[in-house]
């Protein structure tokens, strides 16, 4: 199948649909029209004109013209605590090193310079303002930085010795460019973000780049080329590399695979060296039952277009021409093995294997595939069925060469995870990626088993030698149990466990035998996650929201807690919501905060709380200058009357409160988020909706998010399809009685993923209150949506037999059993090869509402998985034609959408 496919033109089918044969009408009966509402407007107060040029100032790719950085991402240096960071406004990029100690903070280099010095050393112009600097590394004890420039292959720099060189023969990073990351992205249900600004192509496609490497020291102030430095090669992405770098793993035709080092760096070179010396693990390995991600499990949230290699597991995506010998004797090329961890003395590996054999196949077709269509066939269990993927964890002693599966079966269609280590500041910046176990030793594993329904979960603490496992702690609840990673402390002999036994999730001290020495953290708030712990102190490092009091409960702050007191302190203060970068040293942390309606600022903190120095506040001088206003948080009651409710409203920036708007909810209902945009963004896709003319709203509901109680959070077990709508009306009626300028009679709501099926249920559940939705790749029959989902927030049921048989028994409600209660407009959106939200679920719904002869419009995506990744921005415009159209009147002229046809011929 063909990874990527490109167009010049976007094909879209859009379908209006109709009955073709319509049933006779009952004596007197009338035709159904839209309501009133939609047509009529309040006597002294009238619509808003659709105002798609203003819409069109304030996309997400324009927004990032205005604003730039908006947090400070700190790097620490290892053998001192400062640290330095990039920061980017509408004046350029800063790079800053900053001293805590001497609370000092100044530029890495000059930018002048360094614009200057590599002008002359690369020949080619920079300013100030713009400099290609990227990977940035220290060395030679942090004196001296290196960092990397990328140019065109025939681009002429000058040595050292002034001799003139091209990058002809440099590793070549063949026309990928080397520009920024994109700074776009969809949030939580899949909000689309327009135009991010990815990373530039390179300046010649067809001669390629080449990365130049510079050395700049501190000393001198003086750069220079090193041309002949060369990094350190990143493992090929078959090789699953042991910490200390002498143990290498991976798969072959199913099958598990080690060499040694040597071996390694022979195939590093040429993949097909004979000489290579390559040890088969296992022979029992399978399609389906693999050792490797190839015939494995299967991945149940596929967002990437993933191509099997039916003979040596899922292929590496290279493609070697020839196959070597060892393919040959092997019956497959090298693969990654997927799922290693190691041991921390590196003495053995353990490893996750799934059997999928039984789990049912699932299609979809690639129409777009040439030179003709394509059938992609991929393991995908579905609620309620029999055959899932058995999960086993097996253990490898590197030195016997024995593999050991350990005897953790206790519960039927359990599924297994293992504990690993946290990954410190200093082995994220040196790209340490190996997973390693949670104790010390190799002797003992710790694991995770759950069954099938989420009620019971065991961590295991599992003998390597014997396999045997010992339940160290046993969760148990009438709804699905949540869990974060395990934290081990005093040589592995206490543990620091999260649960939410009590109703609200909290830290527990547990030693290692499985007995609870104390509750660490206690009260109506959740901890949301450990960031560290200081041994020497007893000292737990951590986040959580809803504790402030007078705040937002989703607003997260940082806290210290005494293991043996619980002594507990607030260290970040200030109500807006949180994040923060701790050293490992547990001295320092920088602070960035911001609400929806103030931008950033990011501050120095040392771990008692004393604020160290302020760092950056985002620059919005030119959003604002551009006429940018700032979202309006609120809070609203449920529909019970009691719970509160937590929301965010966006208005046009050309507001006239003497109007009357129409109100559009952007919905996601959870429950693994809300999607309520809490903190300073904006380049939220809202922005330029609501500058369409409309309100614009993102409100959360009962079940919606798991930083809250126990209860709210589980408030839609069982009832996964009208549980949270209630909500959303509610708000909305209490939103109309607050504000003249709101009208309730034209309210439409918008969604992708579980808020595509949300929209859907809101407009089969309450027909003649939600007037308008737009229905994107939506869940809609959770009966063929994946089954960890589906069965962890609506339920299944465990049965057992008499004769002791155990069978799951699963039933969820679903948008096409209601769809005949459509009135309003309705427009369903998928992409056609969407692996995630199986097409299935829309066509049930259309196959529904053909059946109760009802008119809606559907556009299907060619080649589209779940995220519309290259005609998201002609779904965001398409979206907002219809809004226009049905909530405003404004029906769009002409067949071009102009907006995109403009940024088409800019970028030409």
């Amino acid at each position: 199948m063909t990874r990527f496919i490109r167009y010049s033109l976007v094909l879209v089918l859009a379908l209006s649909v109709a009955p073709m044969v319509a049933p006779m009408a009952a004596p007197n009966a009338k035709r159904h029209s839209l309501p009133p509402a939609l047509t009529d407007v309040s006597p002294d107060r009238e619509l808003p004109k659709a105002n798609y040029d203003l819409a069109s100032r304030w996309t997400s790719a324009k927004v990032g013209k205005y604003v730039f950085s908006t947090a400070v991402t700190p790097h620490w240096l290892e053998f001192s605590d400062r640290f330095w960071y990039e920061y980017e406004t509408p004046s350029g990029k800063r790079w800053t090193v900053v001293d805590p100690i001497k609370k000092t903070k100044t530029a890495l280099f000059d930018n002048a310079k360094m614009a200057a010095q590599l002008t002359r050393i690369l020949r080619t112009p920079y300013d100030a303002q713009h400099l290609p600097i990227t990977t940035i590394r220290f060395f030679e004890n942090d004196t001296k930085i290196r960092f990397s420039v990328t140019l065109p292959r025939d681009a002429r720099v000058e040595t050292t010795t002034g001799e003139e060189i091209t990058g002809m023969t440099q590793t070549q990073d063949q026309g990928r460019g080397g520009g920024g990351q994109g700074r776009g992205g969809g949030r939580g249900g899949g909000q689309q973000q327009q135009g991010g600004r990815a990373g530039g192509q390179g300046a010649n496609a067809t001669v390629g780049n080449a990365t130049w490497w510079i050395e700049y020291d501190f000393a001198t102030q003086t750069a220079v080329l090193n041309d002949k430095y060369k990094p350190e090669e990143t493992a090929p992405n078959w090789a699953s590399v042991s910490p200390d770098k002498k143990t290498i793993v991976y798969s072959r035709n199913f099958n598990l695979f080690m060499m040694d080092a040597e071996n390694f760096e022979k195939a590093k070179k040429n993949a097909a060296d004979p000489s290579i010396v390559e040890l088969q693990l296992t022979t029992d390995g399978v399609k389906d039952y693999a050792f490797g991600r190839g015939g494995g499990a299967g991945n149940q949230d596929q967002q990437q277009d993933n191509t099997q290699n039916e003979q040596g597991g899922q292929g590496t995506g290279r493609g070697n021409v020839q196959q070597s010998e060892a393919d040959k004797k092997y019956g497959g090329p090298r693969a990654s093995a997927g799922g290693v961890s190691w041991s921390q003395d590196n003495k053995k590996f353990s490893i996750m294997r799934t059997d999928s054999r039984k789990v049912a196949d699932l299609w979809v077709i690639n129409a777009l595939a040439n030179p003709r269509p394509t059938l992609e066939t991929y393991k995908y269990a579905m609620p309620g069925e029999e055959n899932q993927p058995q999960a086993e964890l097996q253990v490898v002693d590197i030195a016997s060469k024995k593999v050991l599966k350990l005897t953790t079966d206790s519960l039927k269609a359990q599924q297994m995870a293992s504990n690993t280590a946290p990954t410190s500041s200093l082995q994220r910046e040196q790209r340490e990626a190996a997973s390693r176990w949670l104790l010390p030793g190799s002797d003992k594993i710790v694991l995770n088993r759950t069954s099938r329904d989420l009620k019971r979960i065991d961590i295991v603490s599992a003998d390597t030698n014997t396999g045997e496992p010992k339940v160290v702690v046993a969760e148990r609840s009438n709804t699905y149990i949540e869990i974060q990673p395990l934290r081990v402390i005093a040589d592995g002999k206490q543990a620091i466990q999260w649960s939410e036994r009590d109703g609200w999730g909290h830290y527990y001290l547990y030693d290692m035998t499985g007995k609870v020495i104390r509750q660490i953290t206690s009260g109506e708030f959740v901890a949301t996650g450990i960031t560290n712990v200081d041994e020497k102190t007893r000292t737990l490092y951590f986040m959580a929201a809803g504790k402030e009091a007078n705040e937002d409960p989703y607003f997260t702050h940082f806290y210290s807690v005494n293991l043996d007191t619980s002594a507990m302190k607030l260290l970040n203060p200030g109500n807006a919501s949180h994040t923060v970068a701790l050293n490992d040293k547990n001295s320092f942390f920088v602070d960035n905060s911001s609400r929806v309606d103030s931008p950033g600022e990011s501050i120095l903190y040392d771990t008692a709380g004393n604020k160290v120095m302020e760092l950056e506040k985002t620059d919005v001088s030119a959003l604002l200058e551009a006429g940018f206003k700032y979202p309006e948080p609120f809070a609203v009651k449920a529909d019970d009357g009691i719970t509160d409710l937590y929301g965010t409203m966006y208005k046009p920036f050309d507001f006239d409160p003497s109007k009357k708007y129409p109100i559009i909810l952007y919905v996601y209902p959870g429950p693994q988020t809300e999607s309520v945009t809490k903190t300073f963004s904006p380049r939220n896709a809202s922005v330029a909706l609501a500058n369409v003319g409309f309100i614009v709203i993102e409100v959360g509901n009962r079940g919606g998010n798991p930083t809250r109680s126990k209860w709210y959070h589980n408030y839609g077990y069982g009832n996964l399809r009208d549980y949270g709508v209630p909500d959303k009306k509610a708000a909305v009626e209490q939103l109309a009685k607050r504000h003249a300028f709101i009208d309730i009679e034209r309210v439409g709501m918008w969604g992708h993923s579980g808020g595509g099926f949300m929209t859907a249920a809101a407009m089969f559940g309450f027909p003649d209150f939600f007037k308008v939705g737009i229905s994107e790749s939506g869940n809609h029959d959770n009966s063929v949506y994946n089954r960890w989902w589906s069965e962890k927030h609506d339920g299944v049921r465990e049965v057992v037999g008499d004769d002791g048989k155990v069978t799951f028994q699963y039933d969820i409600d679903k948008n096409q059993d209601i769809a005949q209660n459509l009135k309003g407009k309705l427009l369903l959106i998928t992409g056609d090869i969407d692996n995630n939200v199986h097409p299935a679920n829309t066509y049930r719904v259309i196959d529904a509402l053909i059946r109760a002869n009802k008119r809606f419009d559907f556009i299907l995506l060619p080649g589209q998985r779940h995220g519309y990744t290259t005609m998201g921005d002609y779904v965001f415009w398409r979206r907002i034609d219809y809004f226009a159209e049905h909530l405003l009147g404004a029906k769009p002229s002409g067949i071009d959408i102009t907006e995109l046809e403009r940024e088409r011929q800019i970028r030409r």
